[in-house]
């Protein structure tokens, strides 16, 4: 609404705006404040009214009055020569609109005018001259006048600033795109010295990788030429010769002298001349004490290992063998009979699995073939043949009851097999199942869910109910999907004998897993010394089958004798070349004897990772205390060497067992004893296997014989032989002598005054001599095995029933005896 404010209507009249308000009210148009706006003409009858009126004028706010009197009268004059140019422009009500301006206009130049006139300040403190602005009243075309003056003023004042906006707008458009420029060119400055950068890193990795692939190529090279020399050397040792040669030919066959021959003839008892005679047997024997390999000709014409060249376009997918490990009765033979839904377990003596047993399952999706492992320690040995055949081990662990020792030896027999492990949770159907405990124990052995980020599968399971079954079996054939497994089914079989027995009706009977090709009926096979043909192939489930192709368990017919189990079994183009293979491996056997296995000593340690046999020492570790186990795995840990590094490969509280042994065999591995024993079947078994057992009292004494063999300063000197073992029937105790044990010797013999040790549970308890040795109540010097006698031991009576009392003697070793006489010789020249 166009009109005119209270406040600019109280400047107009002199009336303070209190009184106008009060009056615009009382004339019927309510207003609310000073700023309120009237119509031009509401505001012409206030006008009227404030004349008839006489209404007083507000003075403080007319202190300037005087020069507001001069100004108009002025601005009156220069207003009356501007009408004749503007009459037409000032039409209608039009500029009415802004007539508040107006009204200021009047005020503002009296200001301007004021300080023009300032020469005459002294005349302005006049105060009777105040009262005159009230009949001063103005003129309205005056004041239309000065509006329109104004009005174009403003405009003109508008203009300018909009076009003052304008350049400023395009000053700051043009600053923005200048800008925008300068912050793109500075990106593709920055753009292009990261692509330089990226070039630059680019050319160095390409320079980088040029340089590996150089001496990756140089090193192959080297291996190369150092793989050839050792087969110019191997093929150098390894001699033909007739079923029978003379002495002489023998040895120019060996590059040595005849007389060397000659002496080692005579050393065997046999005399020899140049020219005599001498049978393949001797002469074998003669080349394996010297480091040759010697084959007759008949024998060099078998092939003995027939390998076939894989042809990779007939590799076909075939189905995956896994091996179920774990604890004893944590449930390995009831989960794998819920999975064939069928009952072995209770054929079986005490709930105990007494064999291995391969079986192949039908499930969604494909294969699987099982091989059931015995859970208990007795039949530590079946479980590790068990591992070597298998593709994945399934490790089953009670989920009410934990990691148990057999867990955890099941668990380095499957590392030891390079076979990845698939942790099946059993018995999840219990109350006090608790499987994130089993997670957390299982971490400490390498084994770490993928949930907690690790790469081990964990399945929870009910061989009970059978649940998780299926995701089990589907996490199995996922796991194989990922390896890859591969066979050629065209070719002739090739595999392993998992069991085997003499079955009364059917003679010679072994359960034979086919790893490549395919086995048939009236195939000629040799497995290990053994040969024959195949009479009839009954699968899992005794059904008789006319062949078995690759990943097929199946039990095979018409072995001429008993095969052992772990022995590899091969088909062969005819019985007589079966025939010759499998004597070839019987002679071979019979000289193995004469050669010692070439299991790893510390002896020879450094001798073997010099030519590059060894990259990795195997340690086996029992102890009669778990914070000895640590202490020593932790040393072991700290030895860092360029050529070999130490891998503690099982370490457990108690005495050193045939297990331990067999583990020891299968992964080449030293066995450190701390103040514990081996058992006699142990002590047996490492003897035939040739593994080295170590045994101490001190830790540091192992650590320190350890450093010195990989630096190949470790010398022996004595060795430690059993003289004689015995076992305690009972004890006497007699005034002031002390206890006597009633013992009955069962190996070797007891000396009276030899060195001795008390055992008990497989742990050194004493140390000491025999001091006494009776039989019946005569004094004996020595009782030999399967007597019964009386020992003393020196200075000690703790002698409980059902101890050991184990002799022994230092021997001075060969290689100590051979530096002492070098010595004397030295000290005699």
């Amino acid at each position: 609404m166009s009109g005119i404010r209270v406040h600019e209507l109280s400047q107009e009249t002199g009336v303070s705006s209190k009184d106008l308000i009060d009056l615009i009210t009382k004339m019927g148009y309510p207003v609310k404040s000073h700023s309120s706006t009237v119509d031009y003409g509401v505001a012409d009858r206030v006008r009227r009214q404030i004349k008839k009126m006489d209404l007083p004028v507000k003075k403080p706010k007319k202190a300037k009055a005087k020069p507001v009197e001069k100004k108009p009268v002025a601005k009156a004059k220069t207003a009356t020569k501007k009408p004749a140019d503007k009459p037409k422009t000032v039409p209608a009500k039009k500029p009415v609109v802004k007539a508040k301006v107006v009204t200021k206009k009047p005020e503002e130049e009296p200001i301007k005018a004021v300080v023009a006139e300032k020469p005459e300040p002294k005349k302005m403190p006049v105060s009777e001259k105040a009262p005159e602005p009230k009949t001063v009243t103005p003129n309205p075309e005056e004041v239309e006048k000065a509006r329109v003056a104004y009005e174009a003023k403003r405009r003109e004042e508008q203009a300018r600033r909009k076009k003052a906006t304008e350049e400023a707008q395009k000053r700051r458009e043009a600053e923005e795109k200048k800008r925008a420029a300068d912050a793109k060119r500075r990106k593709e400055g920055e753009a292009k010295r990261k692509n330089d950068a990226e070039k630059r890193k680019i050319r160095q990795a390409e320079d980088g990788e040029r340089r590996k692939k150089a001496e990756e190529e140089r090193e192959l090279q080297r291996l190369m030429e150092e793989e050839d020399r050792e087969k110019r050397e191997a093929e150098a040792k390894r001699i033909v010769i007739d079923e029978a040669t003379t002495v002489k030919e023998f040895a120019e066959k060996l590059r040595m002298g005849a007389n060397e021959i000659i002496v080692k003839l005579i050393g065997k008892g046999m005399m020899a001349t140049l020219n005599q005679t001498i049978d393949a047997a001797v002469a074998k024997e003669l080349a394996v004490e010297m480091g040759y390999e010697i084959k007759t000709r008949e024998e060099e014409e078998v092939e003995t290992a027939p390998e076939e060249v894989e042809d990779k376009s007939k590799l076909r997918l075939r189905h995956p063998v896994v091996t179920i490990m774990g604890h004893v009765d944590h449930g390995k033979t009831s989960l794998l009979d819920t999975i064939r839904k069928t009952r072995v377990t209770e054929e079986e003596a005490g709930g105990i699995t007494q064999k291995i047993g391969a079986y192949k399952v039908d499930v969604a999706g494909g294969s699987v073939v099982f091989l059931d492992t015995p859970g208990h320690e007795a039949f530590t040995a079946m479980r590790s043949r068990g591992a070597a055949f298998t593709d994945i081990v399934v490790l089953v662990v009670a989920a009410d009851d934990g990691v148990m020792p057999q867990t955890v030896e099941a668990i380095h027999h499957a590392k030891a097999a390079q076979a990845p492990i698939l942790v099946a949770v059993n018995k999840m159907d219990k109350p006090g199942a608790n499987p994130e405990k089993i997670k957390q124990e299982l971490t400490a052995h390498e084994l770490v869910a993928e949930e907690w980020g690790g790469e081990t599968i964990f399945c929870g399971v009910s061989a009970k109910t059978g649940e998780g079954i299926d995701h089990l079996l589907e996490m199995l054939l996922l796991q194989a999907e990922v390896l890859e497994l591969k066979a050629d089914p065209e070719r002739l079989a090739f595999g392993a004998v998992i069991e085997s027995k003499l079955d009364r009706g059917r003679g010679p009977v072994a359960t034979v897993l086919v790893q490549k090709g395919t086995l048939k009926i009236g195939d000629p096979f040799v497995s290990g010394p053994h040969f024959g043909k195949v009479r009839a192939l009954i699968d899992d489930t005794g059904a008789r089958i006319k062949q078995a192709e690759p990943s097929t368990p199946v039990e095979v017919l018409g072995f001429n004798g008993v095969p052992n189990a772990g022995d590899t079994f091969m088909a062969v183009e005819s019985e007589r070349k079966a025939h010759q293979i499998a004597l070839t491996r019987e002679n071979a056997e019979r000289l193995e004897g004469l050669v010692a296995k070439g299991h790893v000593r510390l002896d020879n340690l450094h001798a073997q990772i010099t030519k590059g046999e060894i990259k990795e020492l195997n340690i086996i570790i029992k102890a009669d205390v778990q914070g000895s186990i640590e202490a020593v795995s932790k040393a072991f840990d700290d030895i860092k060497m360029e050529d070999v590094r130490i891998r503690v490969l099982h370490g457990a509280v108690g005495g050193i067992t045939e297990t331990d042994v067999n583990l020891a065999a299968a992964s080449n591995a030293i066995i450190i004893g701390f103040n514990i024993r081996p058992t006699e079947k142990a002590r047996t078994l490492a003897e035939e296997e040739a593994v080295d057992i170590r045994l101490y009292s001190i830790i540091y004494n192992a650590i320190d014989d350890v450093k010195a063999a990989l630096e190949g300063m470790l010398e022996p000197v004595f060795e430690e032989k059993i003289t004689g073992r015995a076992e305690v029937r009972d004890a006497f105790h007699i005034k002031r002598i002390g206890t006597i044990a009633g013992c009955m010797v069962s190996s070797g013999k007891i000396v009276r005054g030899s060195d001795a040790r008390l055992i008990r549970d497989d742990m050194v308890i004493y140390t000491g001599k025999v001091s006494s040795l009776r039989r019946f109540k005569d004094d004996a010097k020595e009782v030999a095995s399967g007597y019964e006698c009386g020992i003393g031991l020196e200075k000690y009576n703790d002698i409980k029933v059902s101890d050991v009392i184990e002799t022994f003697s230092m021997e001075e070793t060969e290689a100590s005896k051979a530096r002492a006489g070098a010595q004397q010789k030295v000290g005699s020249s």
